[in-house]
């Protein structure tokens, strides 16, 4: 099983091998820096190298979601898992260091907040990935994301939420409040738990993990549970929302209503309900309904020609909302727009998701799937899912383990072309 999911691993993370040749300059506009957006725009630069590519991302570099909670624990430096963009520049993409503060699908028009005048392009790429959405849990406001840190966008969050661990009293509760489907990285909670798990082992083994839920089941459960019995016994309690209800609110004290319950935390984690960025909720390309329907042959949006749209914003299931989803979906977009530059004829859909996931340092899991198109839909191509077994010896799970970091190497260095703040390796 590892062998052949190393194997799609690695037939996605090549680059894709044909030439193509120049022709007139088109315009090519990617809003949005992250594992879709870099992607799209070191792809179609290869693939079109006639095209003028631009990235608008204020950011001067990345900080990967995936990895994050390896920071969280402690166990990682945040500048290991930052990437620049110099590979992209180097590669012929022009960075533009300012945020795009609407669009104008129609007219393809990109206004920047810099007030500059608006970009105009051939075909625009949006990967604005997630906004969260505090509407319905009372209690929230500006100072929440402070108080309750929810880190899922990594960067100043991350750290803060691993300060509050670092901080907490001996024998202190840990609240992690995981949001209903769809969100930004299914099993995320879930790894959060476990590797906090770890550090509390070692530096506070009296404290307590209760993960308030707002769904009844989660990708690779019984997978995590088997390692959280394994590993950290008494410590981590999963409560499913048909147990204690919606989380309703939170207090300035930092406990958690739910229908039934009451959850005080020392240190909270209010992973909020999630919608597409607001750049394509804002200029209606999800159609009002949170998140946005496109071709999943070749990601445009079903409500705007040459606007194409990828990653966590799109609705693609059976696809998760994942980086690896969103670099895959990257190539085929890229692929799509390339092929209509070149005059080319455009490839059949096939993508792959691998997710993984540590219970521990040397203790990893996965799940992998294969995508096409089928009657105008994304559909997985069956008998391809495959997950880690249960009840797999210490070996395997250390392999699998060490499986984590390769393809943590292999996906930065194909979206980034290589390039990044610091060594991978430092801080691990």
């Amino acid at each position: 099983m590892i062998k052949r999911r190393r194997f799609l691993q690695a037939s996605v993370l090549v680059p894709l091998s044909f030439s193509v040749p120049g022709r007139a300059k088109p315009r090519v506009v990617i809003v949005g820096g992250g594992f879709g957006g870099a992607t799209a725009a070191g792809y179609i630069k290869k693939l079109a190298p006639s095209a003028e590519v631009s990235l608008v991302e204020p950011a001067r570099a990345f900080i990967t979601c995936p990895f994050s909670n390896l920071v969280v624990a402690g166990k990682r430096d945040i500048n290991t898992i930052t990437f620049d963009y110099t590979g992209l520049q180097a590669a012929g993409v022009r960075h533009i260091a300012t945020s795009a503060r609407s669009i104008d699908p129609k007219g393809r028009l990109i206004y920047l907040e810099s007030n500059s005048a608006p970009l105009a392009c051939d075909f625009l790429v949006l990967s604005p990935g997630i906004e969260l959405v505090y509407d319905s849990i009372e209690g929230t406001g500006v100072r929440t994301p402070m108080e309750l840190p929810h880190a899922w966008k990594a960067g100043y969050q991350t750290l803060r939420l691993r300060s509050q661990l670092e901080d907490m009293k001996q024998g202190g509760v840990f609240v992690i409040a995981a949001p209903d489907n769809p969100y930004r990285c299914p099993p995320g909670p879930y790894e959060r738990a476990s590797l906090v798990a770890e550090y509390f082992k070692r530096h506070n083994p009296r404290a307590k993990i209760i993960i308030v839920d707002a769904k009844d089941n989660f990708t690779k459960k019984a997978l995590f549970q088997e390692g959280w019995n394994e590993r950290y016994p008494g410590m981590i309690d999963w409560v499913p929302v048909s147990q204690t209800g919606t989380l309703r609110r939170v207090d300035e004290d930092k406990v958690f209503y739910t229908d039934f319950d009451e959850f005080p935390a020392d240190v909270g984690n209010l992973i909020p309900p999630q919608r597409a960025g607001a750049i394509v909720t804002e200029s209606g390309l999800d159609g009002g309904r949170g998140w946005c329907e496109v071709d999943p042959g070749n990601f445009e949006s079903t409500l705007a020609s040459n606007v194409y749209i990828l990653g966590d914003a799109v609705n693609a299931a059976p696809m998760p909302k994942s980086a690896f989803s969103a670099n895959n979906q990257a190539k085929v977009c890229a692929a799509s727009i390339a092929a209509r530059i070149n005059g080319t004829p455009p490839l059949e859909t096939f993508m792959m998701n691998t997710c993984y996931s540590l219970i521990g340092e040397d203790y990893g899991i996965s799940i992998s799937g294969v995508y096409k198109t089928a009657n105008e839909r994304l559909v997985a191509v069956p008998d391809s899912e495959d997950t880690s077994p249960l009840g797999a010896d210490k070996a395997f799970r250390q392999a699998e383990a060490k499986y984590t970091h390769d393809w943590y190497r292999a996906i930065t260095a194909d979206t980034f072309i290589a390039n990044k703040t610091l060594s991978h390796e430092a801080g691990a």
